[in-house]
């Protein structure tokens, strides 16, 4: 199929460079473009575009305010662009808020040094995104194998009827990607003040971003949201966000679990890994650990999970209706790995004790 993109920038050059990129995409055609989003408001609801690119800052209507209105009158995904600021941050969690799927920075070079790299990562999210459309409609996730369609079709359902003993666990660990940030709000404010276990989360993120985002987790929270700091001990009641741009591994030190934030290799391809974090895990506490993985798109995370499954740790993955992309769960699927595929109320409901 070929994804239609409606382009909302007020900069003429940047609504010409971004859909000389996209058009070069055989399985991508820009259909139109805005300068502000009065006029994507309009054009939206005209063209029923497959996807939406959106500036942040725009005249006349801002790219958040124009997100809430899309998403209420003709609602479709959308794609973000943002600066890698503080300022950029915040903008950018509440147009996620508002309802956009997923965001990239502005600056190409900012996406991946290699320009080629950063072309070819822009339109897979678009063309995710625009697959990811219409699989509300009972089409196929994209990209998905014939082999994994068919695992999709008879696994990729909840498991209804649930339960959960959270006495048997010491520690709760969450790998997400696209559409983590929605994802976790929801699984996070759900559990209570008193909660006995510590919260790791790993979330593909830029630096600039996972500040913002733990404050934001915090004020909502009835548990602390704590940004990571080389060195922290896990303690109970407490959710920490591994920062972006570094990776973070898990230390036994006696009694005690600290977390290491190490430099992360160029090579790699998510900072921070959940496959990095799974796997230090799975040498100091894996029996006696949960651990999620949430939507996201490719595989970060089955191998670490694979990991704690031979260390006795309990796994559990997003089912495919509640996902932004089934893209890590399924992958934990797919290798079996998975003792519980669950909406993400039911993992709300399962943390809060009522499985």
């Amino acid at each position: 199929m070929t994804v239609r993109v409606l382009v909302v920038d007020d900069s003429r050059f940047f609504r010409r460079r971004l859909t000389e990129i996209l058009n070069s995409d055989r399985h991508i055609e820009v259909i139109g473009s805005a300068v502000d989003g009065v006029e994507a408001v309009i054009k939206t609801k005209e063209l029923r575009p497959d996807v939406i690119t959106m500036d942040i800052e725009m005249p006349v209507m801002d790219g958040i305010t124009a997100t809430k209105r899309i998403m209420a009158e003709a609602p479709t995904p959308i794609l973000m662009f943002s600066s890698l600021t503080t300022a950029g941050a915040t903008a950018t969690l509440d147009a996620l808020d508002a309802g956009a799927l997923d965001f990239l920075p502005k600056k190409v070079d900012d996406i991946s040094s290699d320009l080629d790299i950063a072309r070819r990562l822009l339109c897979t999210r678009v063309r995710v995104l625009g697959v990811r459309g219409v699989t509300t409609k009972k089409t196929p996730s994209y990209a998905v194998s014939s082999r994994s369609l068919a695992a999709s079709s008879t696994v990729g359902a909840s498991k209804k009827g649930a339960s959960f003993d959270l006495s048997k666990i010491k520690l709760i660990a969450i790998g997400t990607s696209t559409g983590g940030p929605v994802a976790l709000q929801n699984i996070l404010t759900a559990i209570p003040a008193n909660f006995p276990l510590a919260v790791i989360v790993i979330q593909h993120m830029p630096a600039s971003f996972t500040p913002s985002f733990s404050e934001r987790l915090d004020s909502l929270c009835n548990i602390k949201v704590k940004h990571v700091d080389d060195g922290d001990e896990i303690k109970a009641g407490v959710a920490y966000v591994a920062p972006g741009g570094v990776q973070m591994v898990v230390n036994r030190c006696g009694n005690r679990l600290l977390l290491k934030l190490e430099d992360a290799n160029p090579s790699q391809a998510y900072k921070p890994s959940v496959d990095i974090t799974f796997s230090s895990l799975s040498r100091v506490c894996s029996s006696e650990l949960l651990a999620m993985v949430l939507t996201g798109m490719g595989a970060d995370g089955r191998e670490g999970a694979r990991l704690l499954k031979q260390k006795g740790a309990t796994i559990w993955a997003q089912n495919e209706e509640s996902c932004v992309i089934y893209g890590m769960p399924l992958a934990i699927v797919e290798a079996e790995l998975a003792d519980e595929i669950l909406s993400l109320d039911e993992i709300a409901a399962l943390l809060r004790g009522e499985g």
